[in-house]
C-alpha cells in the first residue's frame, strides 16, 4: 500500500483535527477533545505532528509529539497520540509511522522517548511492546485543569 509520511504545516490543522477527533471517537472519548484547529494554529510552536497520506493524498493517519526535558534522563520527545484509520491498518504503516517518529527523535538528539497507553488498549500495548518498548505501569498520570 503506497503511502507518505510528512511533517504537518499549519494549512494541515484542519485536517489534522479531524483525524484527531476521529481516534477520539475511535477511543470512545471524544468528549475529552478540547482542542481546536485555532488552538492548533496558536500552539504550533510547541507541538509537531507527522501526517501519513495515501497515494491519493487522502490522510490516514498522524502522529503528535513534544519535546521534553526529565531531569533523570535528559532530552526526550514525547509522543502524544500516533493513530492509523481502521480502514488502513494490518499494512504496517503504525509500525512505519513510530518508526519515523523514533528517527525524529534521535535526529533531534533525545536519550528516550516517553507516551501513555490506556490500559484497555491492549493492542496498541502489545504493537508498543513488539517495538521494543517497556509499558511500566508503576506511575500515575497527574493531571491538573488550569482552563
Amino acid at each position: 500500500m503506497p503511502f507518505t509520511i510528512r511533517r504537518a504545516h499549519p494549512a494541515d490543522f484542519e485536517v489534522l483535527y479531524a483525524l484527531m477527533l476521529e481516534f477520539a471517537h475511535y477511543l470512545d472519548m471524544p468528549g475529552k477533545l478540547t482542542t481546536s484547529p485555532e488552538q492548533l494554529r496558536r500552539d504550533q510552536d510547541i507541538f509537531r505532528a507527522l501526517l501519513v497520506e495515501d497515494d491519493d493524498g487522502t490522510p490516514i493517519g498522524f502522529a503528535t509529539y513534544f519535546y521534553a526535558y526529565y531531569s533523570w534522563s535528559g532530552k526526550a520527545l514525547y509522543l502524544d497520540d500516533l493513530y492509523i484509520r481502521a480502514t488502513h491498518r494490518g499494512h504496517g504503516l503504525g509500525a512505519t509511522l513510530l518508526d519515523r517518529v523514533i528517527e525524529v527523535a534521535r535526529e533531534a538528539g533525545c536519550r528516550q522517548m516517553r507516551w501513555l497507553v490506556l490500559r484497555a488498549n491492549q493492542d496498541a500495548i502489545a504493537f508498543y511492546q513488539k517495538k521494543g518498548a517497556t509499558v511500566d505501569d508503576t506511575d500515575l498520570v497527574c493531571t491538573l485543569d488550569l482552563t
